[in-house]
């Protein structure tokens, strides 16, 4: 998986329904998530058995979920957009998440945060195995608490889980 352009959608859930890929003995395999944020803009998220829901956590309506989409993929034009999620994160007010490139110096392409890696800290697959290689120079699932004020912000994340 090359450097993925995340974009992400921030919103409270409104309605979720099978989603119809094409197999109709894969029915009911993939779900169609509406999502509407504070100022009444709409997405469907499209979420299959390959979206990485953090922490696995059962979505239903009212959620505060954000999801995250490759802005660079091709998207068929309607209204509301639907974007195939990659990440799909139930908010919570007790953790941050960001989900991003991260390059040699653990440095988010945002410029926003940067990761002091220690050797406690968990660093994962997406499938709950550990990750061995080095994260530097990939996609990453940052789970993360309190930053420093510095630009970039500065922290030591709870757990690293590498997209790969």
């Amino acid at each position: 998986m090359g450097k993925i352009n995340f974009m992400a959608f921030r919103g409270v859930v409104t309605d979720i329904e099978d989603f119809m890929m094409g197999d109709p003995n894969e029915s009911g395999c993939d779900k169609l998530i509406s999502v509407t944020d504070e100022s009444g803009s709409i997405v469907h998220f499209v979420v299959s058995p390959d979206t990485y829901v953090v922490g696995q956590e059962m979505i239903v309506e009212g959620d505060l979920v954000t999801g995250y989409y490759d802005g660079d993929a091709p998207v068929i034009l309607i209204y509301p957009p639907q974007y195939p999620a990659i990440v799909l994160v139930k908010e919570s007010p007790y953790r941050h998440i960001k989900v991003d490139y991260f390059d040699s110096d653990f440095v988010s392409s945002d410029g926003q945060l940067m990761l002091n890696l220690t050797s406690s800290v968990p660093i994962t697959l997406t499938n709950g195995q550990a990750f061995t290689g080095t994260p530097a120079n990939r996609n990453l699932i940052i789970i993360y608490g309190p930053t420093t004020k510095s630009i970039p912000a500065q922290t030591v994340p709870y757990q690293v889980i590498v997209l790969c």
